[in-house]
């Protein structure tokens, strides 16, 4: 399925280099978000099987900064390279992901290893389904997960839109501009030093705070709008973030039942409905109470992320009842059939 996806993003991006009305793009773009939702189940589960529980934390962390690492270049190399008038760049990032497949495929025919436990959890979607619909616990941390990707979507559609329509904010476009450049450069800065906190707590309790942290950089627009205050925004929102996602998969990795684990990871993608519910509701806000008035429409948006505490404060508080349950029965002493112990 990783390789699928590979070959099917190169050739994605030769049909970006290739479009040329509008319907095409449209298109193209469709089977980019196809390719996405094949490999990542497919590259997490791989990297929770072929890595030891006491290096996983760290080998998901290297993956979620090396697409930070990306998401700081890739827009500056494509501004450089590219150009309204042409879509050619696209090609670039066609060979890269072509170069990828084959060292890929290359080391999948050197390590059969590799591709073997991919294989073994083939299982229809009816199947998959069934399996993620039967795990309540999961079913109700997903819950809060999606309302925590809500809050997050807010910060690549609502903000951009708050800050280029406010009236109180000079040049919001290009502050808006700058606030992209904090954020990367904090996920980058702070990643690591967060995780090696966060990992003495439970997934769950970090996936918490962060729903937190997501929810008070909204609340801090009610009230303030100056720079000083959106540099604290971005910082607050930015280290919610890293907790969200750089948690979130050692959770999904801890609570798949053994050899399904690919069918977890695909589950979690569920959440991605609050990147689509999210930017919807942001823009009916700016439309109906108007981008000069951001107490309400902030409001509205923190209050709803923040609904997903109890959710995750519930499945935390199951998870952590299931796991005392569990440590009882393997202390309980036995005893023989005469009553002697």
């Amino acid at each position: 399925m990783m390789l699928v996806s590979i070959f099917g993003w190169m050739l994605v991006f030769a049909g970006f280099a290739a479009a040329s009305n509008l319907w095409m793009f449209f298109v193209v773009n469709a089977l980019n978000g196809l390719c996405k939702s094949l490999f990542e189940p497919a590259s997490k589960a791989l990297l929770s099987d072929m890595t030891e529980e006491k290096t996983r934390l760290l080998v998901f962390n290297l993956r979620y900064a090396a697409i930070n690492i990306g998401v700081v270049f890739g827009p500056v190399l494509g501004l450089y390279f590219g150009s309204s008038q042409s879509t050619t760049p696209f090609l670039v990032p066609a060979v890269i992901y072509g170069l990828y497949g084959i060292v890929l495929a290359l080391q999948f025919k050197k390590h059969p290893s590799l591709s073997a436990p991919a294989q073994s959890r083939n299982m229809s979607v009816r199947e998959a389904f069934m399996v993620t619909q039967k795990d309540y616990l999961f079913t109700i941390a997903l819950v809060g997960i999606t309302l925590c990707t809500f809050g997050y979507s807010q910060f690549s559609s609502t903000f951009p839109q708050y800050m280029a329509q406010n009236p109180l904010i000079g040049n919001g476009t290009k502050l808006y501009g700058l606030m992209l450049t904090l954020n990367a450069i904090v996920v980058l800065a702070t990643q690591f030093p967060i995780v090696h906190f966060a990992k003495r707590f439970s997934p769950l309790c970090s996936l918490m705070l962060g729903n937190v942290m997501v929810s008070i950089s909204m609340a801090i627009f009610t009230v303030s709008h100056g720079v000083p205050s959106i540099v604290m925004i971005v910082i607050t929102f930015t280290i919610g973030e890293v907790l969200l996602f750089s948690m979130m998969d050692l959770y999904v990795d801890q609570i798949a039942k053994p050899g399904l684990k690919g069918t977890y990871f695909g589950a979690i993608g569920f959440s991605q409905l609050g990147n689509v519910i999210g930017p919807w509701v942001g823009g009916i806000c700016i439309d109906l109470f108007g981008a000069g008035r951001p107490i309400y429409i902030f409001s509205v948006l923190s209050g709803i992320t923040l609904l997903g505490l109890p959710f995750l404060a519930f499945a935390y508080r199951q998870m952590k009842m299931e796991t005392t349950k569990h440590r009882s029965r393997l202390e309980k002493p036995l005893y023989i059939k005469n009553g002697r112990e």
